[in-house]
């Protein structure tokens, strides 16, 4: 890098910040575990430790949603299948659709019906499209929402959301039946509202089977008590494919904007197996991204652990991120605006003592891409601040 370039930061001093008051740019600058990349035109503009790996938490998520959108394209809908065995049961084979909330199982339960299903035996659930041992790097074993388990086979993103008021335990959605196991769920813990996560596979093929059985009854399908938990029966003939109402780029804008681990780690181990064929292990899931990055950037020094962000193993640069942003051009409707300045889009990522922030700002007229990487604890909101004092 040119001594003109490193002098940058030194140049522009005046720029963020009053001779009484420290900027927000300048503040980053003197942190010792912190990294900034703006550019502007092509060219950098402020350049800060741009090129030391860190930790980039949930900005991850954009380098999995551009791979996804390259991979598959704006317009793509995820699907499910749907079987009868010569016993009756209809059966349901996961292919990783990450959005299967619950109006998206009463559209599936119209399909069924379109199809003649009037009766079932019993319901059988097969996710085997993820191997079995597939644990998710970073997550923890809390019950908060953005620790969901990750399976091919999953309604409402792995999580349900109840109501305790004494010893009564209610659904929280309208759209959403109380089955046994949310009812179990939602007795633990303080009463009031809550979303908790389903917290292991089997707990969460349960919930899916009790889910859909729900459904299926209210829209007059007679259902037998019983489920299993395995690959769909050879000979089972399938009745339906169920496209997802939502395309990719409907999924991403609110993955995105509200960080939902389970959608973007369901993506990132979707994408070892584009064609939906085989069994996606997480190594396979891992060497897919890492080659992906390779492939499409000529990066050498990076950690790819996760595609959301949750493990503290993953390693990007600012300049990678920029990388990142510069190929997401096309995209960056889908990125979130920043709260009260619609001249920033841009993607947070936080863990303890993490702070990032990467995306666009508006400046002459132009979206120009910036990431901000800040490893070591500091003000929530300073990297806000930052993209604030990058605008002007």
């Amino acid at each position: 890098m040119s001594q003109w370039l490193l002098c940058l930061p030194l140049v522009f001093a005046g720029w963020w910040s009053s001779p009484s008051t420290a900027g927000p740019v300048d503040q980053v600058q003197g942190l010792s575990r912190a990294s900034l990349l703006v550019q502007e035109d092509g060219r950098s503009l402020v350049a800060h430790n741009a090129d030391r790996p860190m930790v980039p938490a949930s900005t991850m998520k954009v380098l999995t949603a551009l791979a996804a959108l390259e991979t598959w394209g704006r317009g793509h809908r995820f699907e499910t299948d749907f079987y009868l065995d010569g016993g009756g049961w209809l059966w349901v084979k996961g292919l990783a659709d990450p959005y299967l909330v619950s109006e998206e199982l009463d559209r599936i339960v119209q399909g069924l019906k379109s199809k003649g299903v009037r009766e079932v035996k019993g319901i059988g659930l097969d996710d085997s499209f993820f191997a079995r041992d597939v644990e998710i790097a970073g997550r923890s074993s809390s019950d908060n929402p953005y620790d969901a388990p990750v399976t091919a086979l999953a309604a409402n993103f792995n999580t349900v959301s109840v109501v305790r008021s004494g010893s009564k335990i209610s659904s929280a959605e309208p759209q959403t039946p109380l089955t046994p196991t949310a009812r179990s769920l939602g007795e633990g813990g303080a009463a009031g509202k809550k979303r908790v996560n389903l917290g292991r596979r089997s707990v969460a093929l349960a919930y899916f089977g009790e889910l859909l059985a729900a459904k299926l009854r209210v829209a007059g399908v007679q259902v037998g008590e019983g489920q299993r938990n395995a690959p769909v029966p050879p000979g089972s003939k399938r009745i339906y494919r169920h496209r997802n109402t939502r395309t990719l780029a409907e999924v991403l804008a609110p993955t995105l904007e509200y960080s939902n681990n389970f959608v973007a780690n369901a993506l990132f181990l979707r994408l070892a197996s584009p064609d939906g064929k085989g069994q996606v292990t997480m190594a396979a899931a891992q060497r897919a991204m890492t080659d992906f990055a390779r492939r499409r950037f000529g990066w050498r020094d990076f950690t790819i652990e996760d595609g959301a962000g949750l493990s503290r193993g993953n390693r990007l640069s600012a300049r990678q991120l920029v990388d990142v942003m510069e190929a997401f051009a096309p995209y960056r409707d889908l990125m979130p605006a920043q709260d009260g300045n619609q001249a920033v889009r841009a993607k947070t990522g936080t863990l303890r003592g993490v702070s990032c922030y990467a995306g666009y700002v508006r400046r002459g007229g132009t979206w120009e891409p910036f990431a901000l990487m800040i490893n070591e604890p500091v003000d929530y909101n300073l990297r806000l601040r930052v993209a604030s004092a990058l605008v002007r």
